[in-house]
């Protein structure tokens, strides 16, 4: 079991490290929305930047003057969501090895400062039996629901 853990906490520790590449780990903290539910794989992330809570192509609106400008170009962003989702279908493939159920629904939370990482799985449909909402949908509503409450 020890093995399944060590596999699994790798991979989210990957999710983590890309998102932190992306902004050359200049946040305060990281927040990662990873799914998968019915053969959809969906991903995004966003940021705690100088007390400023943005979406990943909105980081430089968190730039304080003077900060460097982070490089926001459509093909890092893309990398960053490929490499999410083959993550994401990583766990799925680890899940099912070792018979565990898999998640459909991922939010990892890591604060830079502190080290400290928090992790939330769901494993019931959240989205794909909703006749409106999409992964986007879920995960735009976890960004203001965290904007917010200032978590």
């Amino acid at each position: 079991m020890k093995e399944f853990e060590e596999k699994f906490s790798e991979l989210q520790s990957d999710m983590i490290s890309i998102c932190m590449e992306y902004v050359e780990d200049r946040a305060d903290k990281v927040y990662v929305y990873a799914s998968r539910e019915e053969g959809v794989t969906s991903s995004s992330f966003f940021y705690l930047i100088n007390n400023k809570y943005v979406e990943c192509h909105k980081v430089n609106d968190a730039l304080e003057n003077g900060d460097e400008r982070y490089d926001v170009s459509q093909d890092r962003m893309f990398m960053v969501l490929r490499i999410l989702n083959e993550d994401i279908g990583k766990i799925k493939a680890l899940c099912e090895e070792y018979g565990r159920d898999v998640p459909t629904e991922m939010k990892l939370i890591y604060d830079v400062n502190s080290g400290k990482f928090r992790a939330e799985y769901q494993y019931d449909l959240i989205y794909t039996n909703d006749d409106i909402k999409t992964a986007d949908d879920i995960a735009d509503e976890w960004f203001e629901e965290i904007k917010n409450n200032n978590l």
